[in-house]
């Protein structure tokens, strides 16, 4: 008997821990449920095991079934309120307190809207008041799986408070900060999103094989992940023991790159600043690129400190200044500065070398032309214009990635991870502020961003729910002359995508920066994204939730005027000054455009331009970074768009 005594204790144990009854994630203390929808509530046990979940005083029963032992039951629509608790019974029992009726939204995308609370303007302030008891804030932590997944990680629901939401995303609260604030109903939002992530990466494989673009790309990202990266991950390391992969700048033999006095006739040179895979023998690197520059200084500058203004860097630099090392900063989007201390400055011909290391996408040193310069006491030496460069390391030598980019970037690992398990606790709407990675293939998006909305609402089966997205915000610098943009034609697929019944577009053309894809008003961002939610989701006809939108173009002989909806009060032509009317284009036959004159005849604008005697076409602010021009009453932007004469 003291043999199976202890066996057979350990036998119930293990039987009773396997028939425990199991929540996911969703389901837990500080929840909000939907309110006024019948109520999805699953969970798992086993299979034939009598399971009820008890609330608001009825008890609802359920059965698990199949292999994996789910269940679910369907509580009934219930109003704003509580807090109430949710008990779950089985062979054990789990009461889940503090759950409150209101409107769950889930916030998705990339960057931006990952973008936490703490990093937007003001994020000090912002995190400090940010106590909301009725706010509860759910992060889906990234991930990545060739098939859905039924739950996911982290660590639940949390009320809003300072402790909890300064890393959560910043247009994410902002927007549900409004809505609390508007309608007075607890709001719970979900955050599922990662940085950097295109649209396709959020799609499900049966929705994207229904576009021909992506059939075959599906099928190469099925597999074992987790098998198919460790496989790679031993390849990378045999091929980082090889000289290849260490930095020739720094390789025994010769001097370091970083040296006073190294010869570099046979460098090739590279207008700076710009991406370094604009010129063909460094196209898709990722590495690292040593860069070299002499300049010439005056004798009454010798013995002076000066400072070095690099502008901005993709993604991490090492700077020197004749041999002597001045700096180092990681991070794309910060500017550079360093202090040359005066015993380094000499009178004649000084080197500078940096070294650039890029982990992935664009490289190398970019930004404007005037923030890459020198500053002595007395002058500002330009630092742009051609620099001698060098290849330190290349990593398109090393063993080919399976998940070039990262397993995040592949068609639908990241819906079968952070999407797939969402579903179907009942939400309000979804906020998606997502498309900078895709913009280089804006035709493509047109038919997969709306593929992968309808994706979403036919999984939910909730009817066509709110679906409300930001336009691409103004970054990167423009040409003088109207010209094509990526940017501009991934904002038109966006605008398109208005077509879909229930959605909204806040426009952010305005409230960007041009020298960082990263704005940091997050405020304007959600309260934009909460107007349109007061409008398509909660049916308020008063509210003015878009600013000036395109209804149609009507050539007249040398003149071509266009109407819009959303007037808000009427439209407005803000800063207006100067020869041309500022952001609108138009176009003849040839389809060349030149800028174009305006004026407005009540809510009609009415514009021509010299060089167009027939204007067939029309384009508004069609750039990376343009000044927006067309306004209504209410402060709103108008959309970016262009137009043809049909």
């Amino acid at each position: 008997m003291r043999c199976v005594l202890p066996l057979l204790a350990a036998t119930l144990a293990a039987t009773t821990t396997h028939a425990a009854v199991r929540l996911p994630k969703l389901v837990g203390d500080h929840m909000v449920l939907q309110r006024d929808k019948p109520l999805p509530i699953w969970g798992w046990a086993d299979a034939g095991e009598a399971v009820t979940v008890m609330f608001k005083g009825k008890t609802y029963k359920a059965t698990p079934t199949g292999d994996a032992g789910k269940w679910m039951v369907q509580l009934p629509a219930t109003p704003a309120g509580g807090p109430y608790a949710l008990v779950v019974k089985g062979q054990n029992t789990i009461t889940v307190h503090d759950v409150l009726m209101g409107d769950v939204w889930l916030a998705s995308g990339q960057s931006n809207m990952e973008w936490p609370l703490r990093e937007a303007n003001n994020g000090a302030q912002e995190v400090a008041a940010a106590n909301f008891p009725n706010i509860r804030l759910l992060d889906v932590p990234n991930a990545v799986a060739s098939t859905p997944k039924t739950d996911f990680g982290g660590t639940g629901w949390h009320p809003c408070t300072p402790e909890t939401v300064a890393g959560f995303s910043a247009v994410a609260y902002f927007f549900g900060r409004d809505l609390q604030k508007q309608y007075n109903v607890p709001i719970g939002l979900i955050s599922s999103e990662w940085g950097g992530t295109p649209a396709e990466a959020w799609t499900s494989t049966e929705a994207l094989g229904t576009l021909p673009d992506f059939k075959g790309k599906v099928a190469a990202s099925t597999g074992d992940i987790e098998q198919r990266q460790q496989a790679y991950a031993a390849q990378l390391a045999q091929w980082q023991r090889t000289p290849a992969a260490h930095d020739q700048g720094r390789a025994a033999g010769h001097a370091p790159w970083s040296a006073a006095g190294v010869a570099t006739p046979d460098w090739p040179t590279m207008p700076l600043p710009g991406p370094w895979e604009q010129h063909a023998n460094l196209a898709a690197l990722d590495g690292v690129v040593w860069f070299r520059k002499e300049v010439d200084l005056t004798a009454a500058e010798a013995g002076k400190p000066l400072t070095l203004h690099l502008s901005v860097i993709d993604d991490a630099d090492s700077t020197w200044f004749n041999g002597t090392f001045v700096g180092t900063t990681n991070g794309y989007a910060t500017p550079r500065a360093y202090t040359v201390p005066a015993a380094l400055v000499k009178p004649g011909r000084n080197t500078i070398a940096v070294r650039v290391l890029d982990l992935g996408q664009g490289g190398g040193i970019w930004g404007k032309p005037e923030d890459l310069h020198l500053t002595t006491a007395t002058r500002t030496l330009p630092l742009s214009g051609d620099w001698r460069y060098h290849i330190g390391v290349d990593n398109r030598l090393a063993p080919p990635n399976p998940f070039p980019g990262g397993a995040q970037n592949e068609p639908t690992l990241l819906f079968n991870a952070m999407i797939a398990p969402l579903i179907p606790y009942a939400i309000k709407g979804v906020i998606w502020y997502q498309g900078e990675s895709n913009a280089s293939r804006a035709a493509q998006y047109q038919k997969l961003f709306p593929t992968m909305i309808r994706d979403w609402r036919g999984r939910w089966q909730e009817g066509d729910f709110p679906f409300l997205f930001v336009q691409l915000a103004n970054f990167q610098p423009d040409q003088d002359q109207p010209a094509d943009y990526e940017w501009a034609e991934l904002r038109e697929a966006q605008r398109q995508t208005l077509s879909l019944p229930n959605t909204g577009m806040a426009v952010a053309i305005d409230i960007g920066n041009t020298n960082d894809i990263h704005p940091r008003n997050k405020q304007e961002v959600g309260r934009r994204l909460a107007l349109a939610a007061r409008r398509v989701a909660y049916n308020d006809k008063n509210v003015v939730y878009s600013g000036p939108t395109f209804e149609k173009m009507e050539p007249r002989g040398t003149t071509v005027r266009l109407t819009f909806s959303n007037l808000g009060g009427g439209l407005v032509l803000k800063d207006a000054s100067g020869p041309y009317l500022k952001g609108f284009a138009v176009a003849g036959a040839d389809r060349k455009f030149h800028w174009a004159q305006g004026r407005l005849e009540g809510n009609t604008l009415v514009l021509s331009s010299k060089e167009v005697s027939q204007p067939q076409a029309v384009r508004y602010d069609w750039s990376n970074s343009p000044t927006p021009n067309l306004y209504n009453k209410a402060g709103l932007p108008a959309s970016p768009f262009q137009a043809n004469r049909k």
